[in-house]
């Protein structure tokens, strides 16, 4: 007969908790053994039980581990996956961090898991990984020179940010035919909202919506219902412009054509957006003094060359301004006091500047820039700097005449009124400045949010010093010397 110890039934081991999908970017606390049981797998090499713990996951689910787990360990992870669901995840990982995952991998496993991968991802992975990489890989894949004609576009251009995926119909075709071939091929487009209408030679020639085909007879002869194409481009039609035209236009997708107009991709509502948060994201990041292509993840030689040049620019400007402070090292001497004011002309001319020329770039961005109003509206940038500075100033002067009750200043009222025109003065030239150096590079073909990182910033130094010392100079310092 068995013991009482002998009858019970084992303790099951408890079993890992299944993932909770949080915000992104959000611990919760219910994955945080997850995260540290996974962590402790990876660090062990148990590769089979961390596939185990994994396995059945939606594709989502292990983006999201992936993104909390550190860098290496979540290299490691996603090469652990089988080829197919370690595509699957790529889809869901940002577009950013795609390459950060792939960077180890070997050839075999790249070019597999990107012949698994739909072509508008796949570009967008190759485009992030260094040149050498794709040269390599793209022998290897079946769609590899198809591939490589979409690398080879500018990546700021319509044809990096094309997908392929689009309904042709022919102008002679009957509604009937037209919607059989749309049922045949818009199982593999996510969304379809316009077919586009192509002669014999597959030229554009004009579109179709879905509720024109609803609308009609199956009998009915496309051409007679196609409507115009409002708006289409070349594959090297610059990205900002598209935007923008696409804006003008109230369009949903814009075709994207080759030199005899024949469709080779589209641009949907989705790579528009995308397009734009990316664009938007670029200028933060030169506004900022960073490189355009910077990134959380990039590595210290990366770091180094892509911030280091916009530093030196930042130290030439300031050099400059040194200069400027020390060829009035004499005024200094007689009236010290006047150091004490250069932090705030250099902070308001900044703030100034940096208001002025943010409003004006993003009304250029966005396309809300009246042109024919131009004038006017530098003339209310003007006023409004102005009034802006003289509120300032009066402020100022104030401050000044307060601290006197307390401090012991020599001819409080005039250093009052010096500080305060000065800043008064570097205040209005900053602000004006900000609103039409951006004008001036948009005529020029630059990026206007260039201007902040480097126009602005290092006139506000010089220009700014120079202002405020030669008008305290004049007005303060030089009484001083009859005292």
């Amino acid at each position: 007969m068995m013991s009482a110890e002998e009858t019970q039934t084992p303790e099951p081991q408890s079993a890992l908790p299944s993932w909770t999908r949080g915000a992104p970017g959000e611990v919760l606390d219910e994955n945080k053994p997850l995260i540290a049981k996974i962590k402790s797998l990876i660090k062990n090499d148990k590769k089979d039980a961390v596939l185990a713990t994994v396995q059945g996951w939606p594709p989502a689910d292990i983006m999201e581990l992936l993104v909390q787990l550190p860098v290496k360990s979540a290299r490691t992870l996603h090469g652990w996956l089988p080829v197919a669901p370690a595509a699957k995840v790529l889809v869901e990982v940002n577009p950013g961090l795609r390459a950060v995952l792939m960077e180890e991998s070997g050839l075999t496993r790249l070019a597999a898991i990107v012949a698994d991968l739909e072509d508008d991802v796949a570009v967008e992975l190759l485009s992030d990984l260094p040149d050498e990489v794709v040269e390599a890989v793209l022998p290897h894949l079946p769609r590899g020179p198809a591939l490589s004609r979409r690398l080879g576009y500018d990546e700021h251009s319509a044809g990096a940010i094309m997908s392929n995926r689009f309904v042709a119909v022919l102008e002679h075709w009957q509604v009937g035919t037209a919607t059989r071939q749309i049922r045949r091929e818009a199982g593999e487009i996510e969304k379809l909202h316009e077919v586009y209408v192509v002669d014999g030679n597959r030229r554009l020639v004009g579109l179709l919506k879905l509720r024109d085909l609803l609308l009609n007879s199956k009998r009915t002869i496309v051409r007679q219902i196609m409507r115009k194409v409002p708006l289409y481009v070349g594959p090297d039609e610059d990205r900002d412009s598209l935007l923008e035209q696409a804006r003008y236009y109230k369009v949903q997708a814009v075709p994207v054509v080759d030199k005899d107009r024949r469709v080779i991709g589209r641009i949907t509502l989705k790579e528009m957006r995308e397009a734009a948060q990316e664009s938007a994201e670029e200028d933060i990041k030169v506004m900022g003094r960073v490189s355009a292509d910077a990134n959380p993840n990039d590595s210290l030689l990366k770091i180094v060359k892509g911030r280091l040049p916009w530093l030196v620019a930042g130290l030439f400007g300031a050099s400059v301004a040194a200069s400027v402070v020390g060829s009035f090292e004499e005024d200094l001497e007689r009236a010290a006091i006047l150091a004490s004011f250069i932090p705030v002309v250099m902070a308001m001319a900044g703030n100034a500047g940096i208001q002025a020329s943010t409003v004006t770039v993003q009304g250029l961005a966005d396309g809300t820039l009246w042109l024919g109003d131009m004038g006017q509206r530098l003339l209310r940038e003007f006023a409004g700097s102005l009034i802006n500075g003289l509120s300032v100033a009066v402020l100022l002067g104030i401050l000044i005449l307060s601290a006197a009750q307390f401090f012991d200043i020599i001819a409080p009222l005039r250093l009052a009124f010096a500080a305060g025109l000065s800043v008064a003065t570097v205040t209005t030239l900053a602000a004006t400045i900000g609103a039409t150096i951006p004008l001036v590079l948009n005529h020029f073909k630059v990026d206007p949010a260039v201007a902040t990182g480097v126009f602005i910033t290092t006139s506000n130094d010089i220009f700014g010093v120079l202002i405020y010392f030669l008008i305290a100079t004049n007005l303060y310092s030089g009484v001083l010397e009859g005292l």
